[in-house]
């Protein structure tokens, strides 16, 4: 049966009832315009259907917009990271324009120089000496896994566990092709570092415009306080890069000695490593011990002991006593936020929200504290990493 419009029916035509579901949408509509007119009177709002639509189109555009930050998360993650490396070329540039003097640019300018400089020199003392040591290193490794599974197998109870080096060997492929694929995302990072770099350095040459344009896009009366938050967000981040890299200058240093006199070798691509992978809270001392100490079996079990001892004392007198002299309350974080944040960036972002894990954190630390604890709640107690009062 065909339901033909008013405007075109055929004339003497008899107009056709209206199926049943066409009866009860349009039941449902004026029940619901009902609903929100009665609403409308009560609440003294006008809720017109133009205002109905564009709710509707606001719900569903805030959807997309969600999806969009999600989608562009990796791209989100570079930017923050060429914050990072803002951050640490204004670490060096901040001190030095206030002692000389000098203009801003230039000494920006000297400071990325003095630091590629720098690293440029370790890498003509070290590097060949490092690529020897690393070949040494990986070629040594599988030797100290046998030999673990060799200890396991003449143990008395070996008939029981026998079969525990077999399982234990199963999760690590696993763990190999895991690495395998961290590896490939790394070296996916790495790709892309020089757009980083660049952008970083054009944030070290001028910080203040990317604030002010930040700031452009809130309200006039609270752009005192949005600024004052990005300035303390930028004083927690340097006071905690500047306590990673001593930390990890340090650390580096002890453990390639302390693996030296110990007797283990290749101590100085072990101990790079180890200085490199410190820069990842609690999950990277951990990542750093397990070359060490498989190279160290090679040797004998004493020298494993040791070494693992060795790591033990290593990371808690840098928890302890260096961390926080270097910090001074500065950019201190909760240990939980710290261990769940790593998890939670790595699942996210993958390995490079794993390697920015430590600035994401204290960054949004900063933030509750500041935009919600004091903000909102108005607690007059909270205090946030890097305020000044």
């Amino acid at each position: 049966m065909v339901r033909w419009p008013f405007f075109c029916r055929p004339a003497g035509l008899k107009r056709t009832p209206w199926p049943l579901w066409d009866v009860q949408t349009r039941h449902g509509l004026r029940t619901t315009m009902k609903f929100f007119r009665r609403h409308a009177e009560t609440s003294g709002s006008d809720w017109s259907p133009g205002r109905l639509a564009f709710a509707a189109f606001a719900l569903v555009g805030t959807f997309f917009a969600f999806q969009l930050l999600i989608g562009l998360s990796h791209l989100w993650v570079m930017m923050f990271g060429a914050v990072v490396i803002a951050v640490i070329i204004r670490a060096v540039a901040d001190p030095l324009i206030r002692i000389t003097g000098l203009p801003e640019t230039p000494v920006v300018v000297a400071s990325i120089l003095l630091i590629v400089g720098s690293i440029a020199l370790a890498l003509t003392l070290f590097g060949a000496e490092i690529a020897n040591q690393g070949a040494g290193l990986v070629a040594r490794i599988p030797l100290g896994w046998d030999r673990i599974q060799q200890l396991v197998e003449d143990q008395p109870y070996a008939v029981e566990i026998r079969d525990a080096p077999a399982q234990l060997g199963a999760h690590a492929g696993r763990a190999i092709g895991w690495a395998q694929t961290f590896a490939v995302g790394v070296a996916a990072a790495l790709t892309g570092l020089l757009l980083v770099s660049v952008a970083g350095i054009y944030l070290a040459l001028a910080p203040a415009k990317a604030r002010e344009g930040l700031v452009a896009l809130v309200p006039l009366e609270r752009r005192d306080r949005v600024r004052y938050v990005l300035d303390t967000i930028g004083r927690a981040l340097k006071g905690w890069l500047k306590a990673q890299i001593i930390a990890m200058i340090a650390v580096g240093l002890a453990s390639g000695i302390g693996l030296w006199i110990i007797g283990v070798p290749s101590p100085v691509a072990l101990g790079v490593l180890t200085g490199l992978l410190n820069f990842v809270p609690i999950v990277g001392p951990i990542l750093a011990t397990v070359p060490a100490v498989l190279m160290a079996a090679t040797v004998g079990w004493e020298q494993a002991a040791f070494t693992l001892l060795l790591y033990f004392v290593v990371q808690q007198v840098e928890s302890i006593l260096l961390v926080p002299l270097v910090q001074k309350n500065v950019a201190s974080l909760p240990v939980i936020v710290t261990i769940f944040s790593v998890v939670a960036f790595g699942s996210l972002f993958g390995p490079l929200g794993v390697v920015l894990s430590g600035p994401l954190a204290l960054t949004i630390f900063v933030l509750v504290n500041m935009v919600y604890r004091q903000d909102v709640l108005r607690d007059e107690a909270a205090r946030a990493p890097g305020e000044t009062r």
